[in-house]
């Protein structure tokens, strides 16, 4: 049987994309016949504290010798020196979402110290697994990791029947157009961006759903909140915090166009559910999303242009012929990307090299 220690911060059962990958991965190795000894680090990553530095190191640094360790990328960028340590006892497999200093909200200071504590960490690993071509080529551009040492294993999509009568019995008025954003509210999401760009269309038909996780930026979330009342918005869109996986299904299969500003991704795994269900994309080019929506399923525009993000979401809105054509091209997209047994099996094969 083969062994793996998988080490993440925070909580793995956290309605994020990150955290939906690991526990994708982690179910599908283990149906493959892994055993995996999960360590959990605790909240504070990637600035942990140094009560939370001394446990890392205690619990890391006293595990069985030789059993491939895979980092999830927020803990091991803020852990350089215990890095070290782990490389010397084993196998260390640093695995990326996206690059800690890419993240949106930070002082210079503290983009330069994840810069430099990222490059270190990364360093000592004898594999890196990015989630997109996008993360690996900033990976070998900004942290100097050479390409030959990283293996990229897409997140996968669970093929969704996309059926023409699917809003058959829907309520609400059958011309409003009603649109969906998930993602966690916080500032690199974009969604003041969002609302400044719905504040001039109220003379059109639409609503707008937000589900996702508001307790990991509090400044963010009352943002949006104030955002909303400030352009009285308040009876079109509707913020629904984090949801249940049914409940999330529903609100995919409800909706007409998915729309989500991100400033940046290291791959969106959102979009490519979104595209699963036959939606429609309004996006940016922050990242891997060009990677991950292709022209042919949806509008992506400059991370914060705001009058382009008002003028795609208006011409999505009113023109449904394109929208099925989009929705068309969103349902060939996500037939090209791997299935989650696929991008298991490809997690495997990465750590068997």
């Amino acid at each position: 049987m083969q062994q793996l220690i998988f080490v993440y911060p925070g909580d793995l059962n956290a309605p994020t994309g990150g955290y939906a990958y690991d526990r994708r991965i982690i179910r599908g190795l283990e149906g493959l016949g892994w055993q995996i000894q999960l360590i959990g680090l605790g909240d504070g990553y990637p600035f942990p504290s140094p009560p939370q530095l001394d446990d890392a190191k205690e619990r890391l640094l006293s595990l069985t010798p030789g059993v491939p360790m895979v980092v999830d990328g927020l803990a091991l960028g803020a852990l350089p020196s215990l890095a070290a340590g782990i490389a010397e006892r084993h196998p260390l497999i640093a695995l990326v979402h996206h690059p800690l200093a890419f993240e949106f909200g930070l002082s210079d200071s503290q983009i330069a110290l994840l810069k430099q504590s990222e490059t270190q960490a990364l360093h000592y690993a004898s594999k890196v697994i990015a989630n997109s071509s996008a993360t690996a080529r900033d990976l070998n551009y900004h942290y100097s990791v050479p390409l030959n040492k990283i293996d990229v294993v897409l997140p996968g999509t669970d093929r969704t029947v996309f059926l023409e009568s699917k809003k058959q019995g829907n309520s609400g008025d059958p011309n409003e157009v009603r649109l969906l954003s998930v993602g966690s509210i916080i500032p690199r999401k974009g969604f003041h961006h969002l609302i400044e760009a719905l504040a001039p269309l109220t003379d059109l038909p639409w609503t707008l759903s937000i589900a996702g996780d508001t307790s990991r930026h509090a400044s963010a979330y009352k943002g949006l909140l104030a955002d909303i009342n400030r352009f009285h918005l308040e009876g079109r869109v509707e913020v629904l915090g984090a949801v249940s996986n049914e409940a999330l299904k529903s609100l995919y299969t409800q909706a007409d166009v998915f729309v989500l500003a991100s400033l940046f991704e290291g791959y969106g795994m959102v979009y490519a559910e979104a595209m699963a269900y036959g939606l429609p994309i309004i996006a940016t080019t922050g990242g891997a999303i060009p990677d991950t929506v292709p022209p042919e399923a949806g509008l992506l525009l400059t991370p914060g242009d705001v009058p382009a993000l008002s003028h795609a979401i208006q011409t999505l809105i009113n023109d449904p012929s394109y929208r099925a054509r989009l929705a068309s091209g969103a349902l060939y997209a996500a037939e090209q990307q791997p299935t989650w047994e696929q991008a298991v099996q490809r997690f495997a094969s990465a750590l068997s090299r």
